[in-house]
Formats: structure tokens, sequence, C-alpha cells
């Protein structure tokens, strides 16, 4: 019985490594690597009394109603471009959204300039402005978005650049 007992320990073991052997080498053939995780970069910048908020994203990670109700074209080769003007009342005072001119100027790595009109668009008290712009494979966008408040003169610049992947 010890013979059969110690028979069958050695059997499992056996099998035990070769399962283990042939499992290894199954992941030695070319390994797809994930796109490179990017730098976040700040989705808001202070101007004394204004915040200037933006942000970019592919448009086929808004819901279909999303999309319909703004008129907006879902794909994963567009982006679209929010950008929101806040006005600071007080210190500790709520943020308010306020009418102004978005202009935004849209180019990839290799100085392609892309078209991007920007419009607006208000839901209740909240105003924004959005802009959709295609995309090609793996493609880095650089946004140079320049608001101007209304009530002002001068307008305040930033610059977004983030790296998207179509397919």
């Amino acid at each position: 019985m010890q013979t059969t007992t110690a028979t069958v320990r050695l059997l499992c073991a056996a099998i035990a490594l070769a399962a283990a052997a042939l499992l290894g080498g199954c992941n030695r053939g070319p390994v797809a690597k994930a796109p490179p995780a990017q730098e976040l970069s700040e989705t808001f910048h202070d101007f004394g009394n204004y915040e200037i908020h933006f942000n970019a994203l592919r448009t086929d990670t808004l819901t279909p109603e999303i999309a319909r109700t703004y008129g907006i074209q879902r794909s994963t080769n567009r982006v679209m471009l929010n950008v929101t003007i806040l006005h600071k009342a007080a210190d500790h005072a709520p943020r308010k959204p306020v009418n102004g001119t978005v202009q935004v100027d849209a180019y990839n790595l290799n100085g392609q300039l892309k078209n991007l009109e920007m419009r607006r668009v208000s839901e209740g008290e909240a105003i924004y402005y959005i802009g959709e712009v295609s995309i090609a494979g793996a493609e880095i966008l650089v946004f140079d978005i320049s608001v101007t408040p209304d009530g002002e003169s001068e307008p305040f610049k930033v610059k977004l650049k983030r790296e998207f992947y179509s397919s």
C-alpha cells in the first residue's frame, strides 16, 4: 500500500512539473505591448479672477445620448476638446461659468494643423466650449488655447498636450 501511495505522489509531482514546464513556454512568442502611459498634464489654469478648465478625450468614450444631444460624432478616431471659463467672485464663493471667446490651434508633433472650430454650449447655468478634431493612429495633439472672458481685453493662453490612439 505504501508503494502505491509513493508511486501516486511521484506521478502527481511529475505531472505538476511537466505542466509547469509546458505553461512556462506559452509566453515565449512576441508579446503585444500596451501603449505607454502618458503623464497627466494639468486640466485647469488659474488667471487671478478666472480659472480656465480644459480637457480632451476620444469621442467614443461619450455615451450615445450625450453625443446625440450635443451633435458630436462618436468615433475612435475623433477627439473632443472641452473648455470652460469660470469667474472667481470671492475666496470661498463658488466659481461661476461666464461667456467669452475661445480660439484653439490644434496640431500634431509633425506640425500638421488640425481643423478645430469651437462652439458654445450652455446647459442651465453651465457654459462650455467644445470642438472636435480627427486623429489617425497614434498621435500626440497639442492644443494652443486662447480664452478671452467677456469684459476682458487680453486673452488667457494655455497649452494642452495629449496622446491619443485610434483603432
